[in-house]
């Protein structure tokens, strides 16, 4: 059987407990069948709305005196925390109705090392956090050296770095679960970002694109599959447009003419395939699928989505 390593997007999860809960039973339908047929899973999720809400509650409560303030890893952990708790529970439930005994699941704290020396420090471009009006960001950034952006007129944020990942600190745990064909969960909106300092690692303020980071553990632990799940079930160029063609088989080199072309959509469609061509890069023998949630088990068999290749 095959080994597997899934990225699921925090835009699909919800941006309330509630629908976050609901979702995440909708993904377990698609995911628990890949575990049923005896693959090795580990499921990577985003949390772009997740840590955002975490972030804004402890601003709100410590502008107003009611909590000390929440440094960013500490939110992109309690993130990873609840959504695996959903996710766990969801996965694990579906697992036993569908016929599956004595196959754990489990979420895995993940810290992701980048490099304190990346390019994406010096152009932080990620929004977090709480909106402000421009003379109390400015304010706030004479104060505390953080940097604020005006984000499409709906007002100030701060603004983080995307640094691309390096490696992934528990990856010898990781690899240890995955070939006891444990169902982990791991590698949440990213990880939680760390640097290398003197004495050990850091945690810094920043968020890692997910597809980057699951590439990234998809590569070390070996997977034989990276699939990637998103709103459609094939990758097109002139998406939504009469043009428009969907893709079933690319290699890197058409997928490196179409970024050229500007056939991929930055925030969207873009980093899914440069995150699948990393993989197949570094990993030849693997295959990258990009998909929909729904059709997971369909593009494993070859009957949809869009697979990249050498």
């Amino acid at each position: 059987m095959s080994k597997i390593v899934v990225a699921l997007g925090g835009n699909a999860l919800g941006d309330t407990p509630e629908t976050q809960l609901e979702n995440a039973r909708i993904a377990a339908k698609s995911l628990a069948p890949l575990v049923i047929a005896g693959h090795s899973l580990v499921v990577c999720h985003g949390n772009g709305p997740q840590v955002g809400i975490i972030k804004l509650a402890f601003d709100t409560a410590s502008e107003a005196g009611a909590v000390p303030a929440m440094p960013f890893p500490e939110c992109s952990a309690m993130s990873q925390g609840y959504i695996g708790y959903h996710l766990q529970h969801a996965i694990d439930e579906e697992i036993e109705r569908e016929g599956g005994r004595g196959i754990p699941v489990i979420t895995m704290l993940t810290q992701t090392i980048v490099d304190e020396n990346d390019p994406a420090f010096d152009d932080p471009t990620k929004p977090i956090g709480s909106y402000y009006d421009e003379e109390t960001a400015k304010r706030l950034a004479a104060e505390n050296g953080h940097v604020y952006k005006e984000d499409a007129g709906r007002g100030w944020r701060r603004v983080v770095a995307s640094p691309k990942p390096i490696d992934i600190y528990e990856t010898i745990s990781l690899r240890a679960l995955f070939y006891a064909r444990e169902v982990i969960i791991a590698g949440g909106g990213g990880g939680i970002p760390i640097v290398k300092r003197e004495h050990g690692y850091e945690g810094v303020d920043a968020v890692i694109d997910k597809d980057f980071a699951a590439a990234k553990i998809a590569e070390l632990v070996e997977a034989d599959y990276f699939i990637i799940l998103t709103a459609v079930d094939k990758v097109a160029i002139n998406f939504n447009t009469p043009a428009q063609q969907d893709l079933s088989l690319i290699t890197c080199a058409q997928a490196r003419e179409f970024i050229e072309q500007g056939q991929f959509a930055p925030g969207s469609m873009l980093p899914k395939v440069q995150a699948a061509m990393s993989f197949i890069e570094a990993t030849p023998q693997g295959h990258a699928i990009i998909t929909s949630l729904e059709m997971a088990k369909d593009a494993l068999d070859g009957k949809t989505g869009t697979q990249i290749v050498n």
